[in-house]
């Protein structure tokens, strides 16, 4: 394979990924203020655009023109890193998620994933993990005392859920017996999906996902009622919506990362057998993906707006004494399945 070629097909796919990526952050705000006016008998935002569909570009718009202020007593330099580092983080990690099956387009096999990483599940793990210093330098760095407890809660409240989310993906990479996503995916085949087969791991890993990515009812760092607005309290402009698009971002990548550890990925049970041809597989195959995330999303925003937020210490107590012994309670559940079917 030539060298422009590798280059195109590389270039085309980050322009992909990144298309893709930024309309589903804007038009994900918008469904959820949309379902969240479902659920409490609203309508939600409908006068920009066709029942409000042009909304998300009024609102980048008016964040585009907001002032961007900086308070007196801030460390400049953090205070302005910090929402880059977590929307870079954020971005960062779509590389190694596949999205679909190999297609072969012009005569060539095109793998739809940027780089395929035979340690993909530990690259996502590093990259999600330096998440928690985007949050902990914007709260340090604001000078503000609200701003300073939601980074340090969230710098607990990340630390703790992360080794129940990486005790749970253990279980996942025994099945496989690799750490590459896409051997993950394919070691799912017909209906051996690690939600069936290990439904404690999935659902510690969903709840970890929860914590990780800050939303209710584990929104501790931002927790309005008493912190004004956490870490991001002394933010605004175009610095605030980074913090925002970087939590969206990182909803579809925890999204991405459920599919692909647990809900068999590209996987449709048993569609081989329908005939369809090759490229009409891997059409479906690939749909599937994009409509499981979907209904993850879906899932992530009904949550949000249905369950309470938690006390600290419960969010600790569940962190450290229920959700981490039931990880390892599947590792264990895990080796007993290999070992009696192999």
């Amino acid at each position: 394979m030539d060298i422009w070629g590798i280059v195109i097909e590389s270039v085309v796919k980050i322009l992909f990924v990144l298309t893709i990526m930024l309309l589903t952050v804007s038009y994900l705000v918008l469904a959820e203020r949309k379902v969240s006016a479902w659920i409490q008998s609203r309508l939600g935002p409908n006068r920009v655009g066709w029942g409000g569909a042009l909304q998300p570009f009024a609102d980048v718009a008016k964040l585009l023109l907001k002032e961007d202020i900086v308070p007196k007593a801030a460390d400049k330099t953090l205070h302005t890193l910090a929402p880059f580092l977590a929307i870079f983080i954020a971005f960062s990690t779509y590389a190694v998620i596949p999205f679909g099956p190999p297609i072969t387009l012009f005569g060539r096999e095109i793998n739809l994933h940027l780089a395929d990483v035979n340690i993909g599940v530990l690259y996502v793990l590093a990259l999600t993990s330096l998440g928690v210093y985007a949050i902990t330098f914007a709260g340090w760095s604001s000078g503000s005392k609200y701003s300073l407890l939601g980074g340090i809660r969230s710098s607990a409240q990340m630390i703790s859920y992360e080794v129940s989310m990486g005790f749970s993906i253990g279980g996942v990479v025994m099945m496989a017996s690799s750490l590459s996503p896409v051997d993950i995916i394919e070691s799912q085949s017909g209906w051996m999906w690690n939600a069936i087969v290990q439904p404690i791991g999935f659902i510690t890993f969903l709840v970890s996902a929860f914590a990780e990515t800050n939303r209710l009812p584990f929104d501790l760092p931002e927790a309005e009622p008493e912190l004004v607005g956490g870490y991001h309290t002394e933010y605004s402009s175009m610095k605030f919506a980074s913090f925002f698009m970087a939590e969206y971002a990182n909803m579809i990548i925890a999204s991405g990362m459920i599919v692909m550890l647990y809900l068999g990925g590209w996987q449709v049970p048993y569609i081989e057998k329908l005939g369809l041809g090759s490229p009409f597989t891997q059409i479906i195959q690939t749909l599937s993906f994009f409509v499981k995330v979907g209904f993850l999303l879906f899932f992530f925003i009904w949550v949000r707006w249905s369950i309470p937020r938690f006390r600290y210490d419960q969010l600790m107590n569940l962190g450290w004494k229920v959700m981490f012994p039931l990880s390892l309670l599947n590792i264990v559940w895990v080796a007993v399945v290999i070992m009696l079917f192999n």
